[in-house]
Formats: C-alpha cells, sequence, structure tokens
C-alpha cells in the first residue's frame, strides 16, 4: 500500500472534518542549478478536503519507503 492509498484510506480534515481527500504528487524545483535546468528533484503530497478545500503537505522524501509511509502516517493518524 503506498502513501497515496494511505491518505485515501486514513485521512481526516482537520477543519471540517470530511473523509474526502483528494490527493496529488507534486513535484518542483529548487534553488540554484535546479531551477535553471529545471530539474524537479522536490516531490511532495499534496492532500486536500473536497469539502472545505484546506490543504496539508507533506514531504514525499519522508515517506519515501513503504516502511517509512506506514509508519510515519501512523504517527500522523494514530
Amino acid at each position: 500500500m503506498g502513501a497515496e492509498d494511505v491518505f485515501r484510506e486514513r485521512w481526516v480534515c482537520p477543519k471540517c472534518g470530511a473523509r474526502r481527500p483528494v490527493v496529488r504528487k507534486v513535484a518542483l524545483t529548487g534553488a540554484g542549478l535546479s531551477r535553471i535546468f529545471d530539474w524537479q528533484h522536490l516531490e511532495y503530497y499534496m492532500v486536500s478536503c473536497s469539502r472545505c478545500g484546506f490543504t496539508e503537505v507533506y514531504d514525499a522524501s519522508v515517506l519515501s519507503s513503504e516502511d517509512k509511509v506506514m509508519k510515519a502516517l501512523d504517527l500522523i493518524f494514530g
């Protein structure tokens, strides 16, 4: 089970309590050479509430392996 699946199953909006997240993985450039050459090496998960629009951002490098994903999300969601 990947991070996106875990978010979809377990995420609850802290603002309105809805359980209908929209999960997107986005890539961004950093500063310096990566910006000049448009290397998008920074990856994040953006989890938005489909009811109220509240959005949380999670660093994908922290959730890089399946084992880390489960441990980190267990800490977040209890």
